[in-house]
């Protein structure tokens, strides 16, 4: 039988810390897709969209060069409550919708998880005055947000947009992985030497360290999450948790399935994370959070400022 949890894991292994043989024979006879899938990608950054676009508020965007989370999301965040008239431009990756969607208006929720995505309603949820934009065309939301009074724009995952003008932000994954080949070979969605072409790289401990706490806590806690990367949160798992389902990034889930793992595992709750959370804001299930904080070191916040005064 498939044990969807098994196979996430073992793909993160994969991608990140090969370490049987079967996965590193697999990693070098996939690099010729990797040197395909590099080609299109360096000829979008240097040879795609060659005019320049300015704009006259700054951008920031917050990105990763490998696949899944490095605490992107939560930076943004922490960052973003630094300043007022906010705009959050991302892409809404796992949305049912398309086009540009306005989920947050100054922080009233315009619309549900289902249309904006799972990252789209964390920042409305966190960011309760700024306004929140998803849209597969960042210039079309990048224009949008001006006209809604916007003073600074922060971009999700926006480094591949070079096209744009902006201050670019990569976080590099504290420990790197060992595999340092693009996909489908390795974990890099960019080659690793584009970092040169970052304003700021950055890591955890170094630059930002995470506080995590568990909110209504129970007695049995299962943890079920669909994050990448999964393994990240076993660190911060109290011991009172039970089991762990995962479930590749951006799932959907439903109500009834989460009720049949709750009475499989006997558990009394379901430990997950804020951005899961957010997709099961309407079930009428017991739930416990992983609640994750960034505190942004004051060093890196100064060279952020520096980078800042220099484009305004």
């Amino acid at each position: 039988m498939f044990n969807r949890s098994r196979f996430v894991l073992w793909v993160e292994v994969y991608l990140f810390y090969p370490t049987s043989f079967f996965q590193r024979l697999l990693s070098y006879f996939l690099l010729p897709f990797s040197a395909i899938y590099c080609s299109i990608v360096l000829w979008k950054r240097f040879w795609g969209k060659r005019k320049k676009l300015f704009f006259t508020i700054p951008i920031i965007s917050i990105g990763n060069l490998t696949v899944g989370g490095n605490g992107k999301t939560p930076f943004c965040i922490a960052l973003a409550k630094e300043h007022s008239n906010v705009a959050i431009v991302l892409r809404g990756y796992g949305r049912k919708s398309h086009g540009l969607i306005l989920v947050s208006d100054n922080g009233k929720i315009m619309c549900d998880t289902m249309a904006s995505g799972d990252e789209a309603m964390l920042y409305a949820k966190s960011l309760p005055e700024s306004t929140v934009i998803v849209s597969e065309d960042r210039v079309e939301a990048i224009r949008f947000a001006k006209k809604r009074g916007a003073k600074i724009i922060f971009l999700d995952d926006g480094f591949s947009k070079s096209y744009i003008s902006k201050i670019d932000i990569l976080l590099k994954p504290n420990p790197e992985p060992h595999n340092s080949f693009c996909l489908p070979s390795g974990p890099y969605r960019e080659p690793r030497f584009l970092y040169k072409y970052a304003d700021l790289v950055i890591s955890e401990h170094t630059d930002f360290v995470r506080h995590v706490e568990v909110l209504n806590p129970s007695e049995k806690m299962l943890l079920v999450t669909a994050i990448s990367k999964p393994s990240r949160l076993d660190a911060y798992l109290p011991d009172n948790v039970i089991g762990k389902v995962t479930y590749e990034d951006h799932y959907m889930y439903n109500e009834k399935e989460l009720e049949i793992l709750l009475r499989e595992h006997q558990a009394t709750s379901l430990l997950t994370t804020q951005k899961d959370a957010v997709k099961m804001a309407t079930f009428d299930i017991p739930l416990s959070i992983l609640k994750l904080d960034v505190e942004i070191l004051p060093e890196t916040k100064a060279k952020i400022n520096t980078l800042l005064a220099l484009k305004r």
